[in-house]
C-alpha cells in the first residue's frame, strides 16, 4: 500500500531502474566487447542506482560504434568509472544481502553496520575481485587474493564511508519503514547509499587505475587461432623481458586467451599508506558519526517501520517505546471507513444474562470523517468516534467484554468509578494488558450516578489520543437526584493531529501539537446544531475525554449554572453561575443553561486556535465549536 507522496516517487524510480537495467544488460550481451564480469557488474550497478547506472554505462563504457571501445573507453576518468563499478557491483550486493539478514534477526544498528561492512568487503574481495575476475588478472585464486587485498580494501572503505551516514539517517529518520526489507522504502535507502558510496569512492579508484592497483574499463574480443597465438607469444616475450603493457586497464593481454591481465604499480608505500589510512579515517567517521544524533542500539524489530511526526525531537537517547507511541496510526490496518453522516456517542445496547446487564466492546482501527474534506485514522469502540455511550442506572450489576482488534495491547479504565481493584484496567498494575486478539471481562456494580467515562490506561497517551473514549451515564436510582433540563447535550472534546495524510496522536511535545479538534467526533462547521425554544434548559455535559490540552469552555447567551463536577451533584446552596469552565483532561463538568433569546449562540473552547481547522477557519470558525439555535 502506497502511504506517503515518496513511495509514489519509489514506485517510479525502480520503474526506471528495472527498464535501466533490461536495456543494459541486453546491450552488454549483444553490442558490447568486454568481459562477462564487467557485464554482470554494470547490470548490477544499474540495478541499484537505477538511470545513473544506464547514463554510467553508455557516457564511459558503451561501444559508440564497431571496433572503437578500446579507443572510446580509454580515457582515465573512463576508467575510474569502470574501477569503481567493480567495486560497487561486489561490495553493495554484500551490503544489501547482509542488510536484509541483520533486520530480519533483529540486530542493532550498530552491529549491522558492522556486518554489513564485512559482508561487502567479504563479497567484493573473494566473489567479484578474486573470483570472477581469476581469468583475466591469471594466477592462482589466492594469489589474487592476496594482490586485490589492499585496492579493495581501500575502495570499500570510501563506499561504506558513503553508504553508512545514508542508511543510519534515513533509516532511523522519521519514517522508519526503512528499516523494514519488505517495505519499498528500504530499498530507495539502499539505492541511494550506492549513489552516495559511488561518489566517495570514485576518486580513490581514479588513482588506484592510474597507478596499475585496480583494473579499469576492459575489451574482449574473440580472436582468430593465429592472431590468439600472436598475442600469446607477445604477452610472453614481454612478460619474459619484465615489462608489461598497460594502459589504465587496456592492454593486449585484455583479450580472451591470452594467459592473464599483468599490471605493475608505480605507486609508492607511503602514498599506498597514506591513502588507506584516511579511507579508514573516513570509514571510521561515516560509520560512527551518526551516533552522536542517532540511537545507533535500536533494530528494525523495535521500531517495527513507524512513522514518526515532522518536529519530533528524536536523538541518541530517544527509547523506542517513545518512538512507537507518537507514531502514526498504520492506514493499511485500517477495518472499516465512515464517512461525515456517521455519529459516535450512540446508545451500545446490551443483553441480559442472570439479572446482569452484559455489554459488547470491541477496540479496532478505523478511517473516520471529520469535516468533508479531512478523515483521521483512528482508534475506536464499535467503529464509533466517540465510542458508544453505556448508559445504565445507579445499582445496576454490569459486565463489560472488551475484544481487542488494534494492533497493540489495550485495556478499560471506568473514569471516577467505585469498583474492584482488579476492575480498575490500568496495565501491568491491575490486570495483564489485552493483547491483540484477546478479550477481557469487566464487571462491577454501580453504585454511583452522574456523568463519567471510559479510555484506556495502556499507554493511553497514544490510545485515547487516537480516539478510544467514550461516555459513561449513569441514572440516579432515585429520579428525583437527578438534576433535570429540558435537553440533555453530552460533549466529549478531542485533538488530532493530521499531516500528509497520516493521523498522529497528539500531545504537547515537540512534533505531536495538534491541528484539529473535536466535539463528539466531529469539526464545525460539521458538528451538530442543538435546536431549542426560548425559556428552555439545556443540561450540557462536559467530558474531558480530551488528552493533553485544557479548553476553557464557553457559552455564549448568558450565564450557565454549574450543577455537578467529577460525577458529583452539587448541592443546591453550592451551585453557582459561570460562562466559562476549564475542561482540562479526565474532567466533567454538567451545567445548566437556559435560552433566554432567540438567535444562535455559540459553545466553544476560548482558545481561539482550538476553533480552527488546520489553523484556518471556515464559516466563522472550526474545532471545538457548536451551535444552539433557538426560536
Amino acid at each position: 500500500m502506497l502511504v506517503q507522496p515518496i513511495d509514489y516517487f519509489l514506485v517510479a524510480w525502480f520503474v526506471l531502474a528495472l527498464a535501466s537495467t533490461l536495456y543494459v544488460g541486453l546491450d552488454q550481451y549483444r553490442n558490447n566487447p568486454e568481459p562477462v564480469v564487467m557485464k554482470w557488474g554494470f547490470i548490477l550497478v544499474t540495478l541499484y542506482m537505477g538511470p545513473l547506472g544506464l547514463l554510467l554505462y553508455v557516457l564511459a563504457d558503451k561501444e559508440p560504434r564497431p571496433g572503437e571501445h578500446e579507443v572510446f573507453t580509454r580515457p582515465l576518468w573512463k576508467q575510474g568509472v569502470g574501477s569503481t563499478i567493480h567495486c560497487v557491483a561486489g561490495d553493495a550486493t554484500g551490503i544489501i544481502l547482509a542488510a536484509v539478514v541483520t533486520a530480519t534477526l533483529g540486530l542493532p544498528m550498530w552491529l549491522d553496520l558492522i556486518v554489513e561492512y564485512l559482508a561487502g568487503f567479504a563479497f567484493g574481495l573473494f566473489i567479484f575481485q578474486s573470483l570472477f575476475m581469476k581469468s583475466m588478472m591469471g594466477g592462482s585464486y589466492w594469489e589474487n587474493v592476496k594482490k586485490s587485498f589492499l585496492p579493495e580494501f581501500i575502495s570499500m572503505n570510501f563506499m561504506m564511508a558513503g553508504m553508512a551516514p545514508v542508511m543510519s539517517f534515513l533509516m532511523m529518520g522519521r519514517d522508519m519503514r526503512a528499516m523494514e526489507p519488505t517495505e519499498l522504502l528500504f530499498w530507495g535507502v539502499m539505492s541511494l547509499g550506492v549513489i552516495a558510496g559511488f561518489v566517495l569512492a570514485y576518486p580513490a579508484n581514479v588513482w588506484l587505475v592510474a597507478h596499475g592497483l585496480k583494473h579499469g574499463l576492459m575489451t574482449e574480443r574473440a580472436l582468430p587461432a593465429a592472431k590468439r597465438q600472436h598475442a600469446q607469444m607477445q604477452m610472453q616475450q614481454a612478460n619474459a623481458r619484465g615489462h608489461g603493457h598497460r594502459e589504465h586497464g587496456h592492454d593486449m593481454a585484455s583479450r580472451k586467451g591470452n594467459g592473464g591481465h599483468q599490471m605493475r604499480s608505480d605507486a609508492t608505500t607511503p602514498q599506498i599508506a597514506a591513502l588507506g589510512v584516511v579511507s579508514l579515517i573516513a570509514l571510521g567517521i561515516g560509520m560512527a558519526a551518526p551516533a552522536n544524533w542517532l540511537n545507533l542500539r535500536l533494530s528494525a524489530r523495535d521500531v517495527g517501520g513507524v512513522i514518526m511526526p515532522q518536529g519530533m525531537i528524536m536523538d541518541r537517547d530517544t527509547p523506542a517505546d517513545a518512538m512507537r507511541d507518537m507514531a502514526a496510526a498504520d492506514p493499511r490496518l485500517v477495518t472499516a471507513s465512515y464517512d461525515l453522516a456517521a455519529k459516535g456517542d450512540r446508545d451500545l445496547p446490551f443483553r441480559m444474562e442472570n439479572g446482569v446487564k452484559v455489554f459488547e466492546l470491541r477496540a479496532s482501527v478505523i478511517r473516520w470523517q471529520i469535516l468533508p474534506d479531512v478523515t483521521v485514522d483512528a482508534y475506536a469502540y464499535n467503529g464509533q468516534i466517540p465510542g458508544p455511550r453505556i448508559h445504565i442506572r445507579q445499582g445496576d450489576r454490569v459486565r463489560i467484554n472488551v475484544t481487542n482488534a488494534l494492533p497493540e495491547e489495550a485495556t478499560v479504565h471506568w473514569h471516577g468509578l467505585i469498583l474492584p481493584n482488579q476492575m480498575d484496567g490500568p496495565a501491568e498494575i491491575t490486570q495483564a494488558p489485552i493483547e491483540p486478539g484477546q478479550t477481557y471481562s469487566y464487571e462491577f456494580t454501580a453504585t454511583q450516578h452522574g456523568t463519567y467515562f471510559y479510555h484506556p490506561h495502556a499507554k493511553p497517551d497514544r490510545t485515547q489520543a487516537l480516539g478510544l473514549y467514550g461516555a459513561l451515564i449513569i441514572d440516579p436510582a432515585n429520579p428525583a437526584d437527578e438534576v433535570a433540563a429540558d435537553h440533555d447535550y453530552v460533549i466529549e472534546l478531542q485533538e488530532w493531529l493530521v499531516r500528509e495524510g497520516l493521523t498522529y496522536p497528539s500531545m504537547p511535545m515537540d512534533g505531536g501539537m495538534p491541528n484539529f479538534f473535536t466535539i463528539n467526533g466531529k469539526a464545525y462547521p460539521s458538528t451538530d446544531t442543538i435546536r431549542m425554544k426560548v425559556g428552555e434548559t439545556l443540561k450540557v455535559r462536559f467530558i474531558g475525554t480530551n488528552n493533553g490540552f485544557i479548553h476553557p469552555m464557553h457559552i455564549h447567551g448568558g450565564p450557565f449554572e454549574v450543577v455537578a463536577r467529577d460525577g458529583e451533584t452539587i448541592s443546591a446552596t453550592a451551585r453557582f453561575l459561570a460562562d466559562t469552565v476549564n475542561v482540562g483532561p479526565g474532567q466533567r463538568y454538567d451545567v445548566v443553561w437556559t435560552a433566554r433569546r432567540p438567535g444562535k449562540w455559540l459553545i466553544h473552547c476560548h482558545i481561539p486556535h482550538h476553533t480552527t481547522n488546520n489553523n484556518a477557519e471556515e464559516k466563522g470558525g472550526g474545532g471545538l465549536m457548536v451551535v444552539i439555535e433557538v426560536t
